[in-house]
C-alpha cells in the first residue's frame, strides 16, 4: 500500500475530506430550510436558510482550494477535486460520487483507493528514515 509524502499532506487530505462531508450535509439542509421558510412564509427562517447557504458556499470555496492539492502519490491527480478525467474501470462510488467514496475511506478506514489509478493509499506519511528511502550523498 502506498503512503503520502508528509504529515502535512495527510492532514490536508483529512481536512478536505471533512469539508466535503460537511458540504454534502449542509447543502440539502440549507435547501430544506429555504423551502420550509418559503412555504411557511417565515422571514426569520429565511434568514437562517440564507446564512446556512452562505456558510455552505464558504466551505465550498475553502474545500476547492484545499482539494486542488490532494494529489494521488502514484498518478498525481487530485483525488478530492473534480477533474472530469477518466476514472479507472474498477473504481467504486458512494451515492454516485467517487470523491465521497475516497473521503469516507480516508476518514473511516485510514486508507483510500484513487478513483483514477485504483491504487490503494494509506493515510500515513512515508518513513523517511527507512533504509529503502533514497538519500542524497
Amino acid at each position: 500500500m502506498h503512503r503520502l509524502h508528509s504529515k502535512s499532506t495527510v492532514n490536508r487530505f483529512r481536512l478536505a475530506a471533512i469539508l466535503l462531508l460537511v458540504q454534502c450535509v449542509l447543502t440539502p439542509v440549507a435547501v430544506l430550510i429555504l423551502i420550509g421558510a418559503v412555504t411557511m412564509r417565515d422571514r426569520e427562517l429565511t434568514h437562517i436558510g440564507i446564512a446556512v447557504m452562505a456558510f455552505t458556499l464558504l466551505i465550498l470555496l475553502i474545500r476547492w482550494v484545499i482539494s486542488a492539492r490532494t494529489n494521488c502519490p502514484i498518478c498525481l491527480t487530485p483525488v478530492l477535486a473534480k477533474k472530469h478525467c477518466s476514472k479507472h474501470n474498477k473504481a467504486k462510488t458512494l451515492l454516485g460520487s467517487y470523491r465521497l467514496k475516497a473521503a469516507m475511506g480516508m476518514l473511516l478506514f485510514q486508507h483510500f483507493r484513487c478513483p483514477y489509478c485504483n491504487e490503494p493509499t494509506a493515510m500515513e506519511a512515508r518513513d523517511r528514515t527507512s533504509p529503502h528511502s533514497y538519500s542524497r550523498g
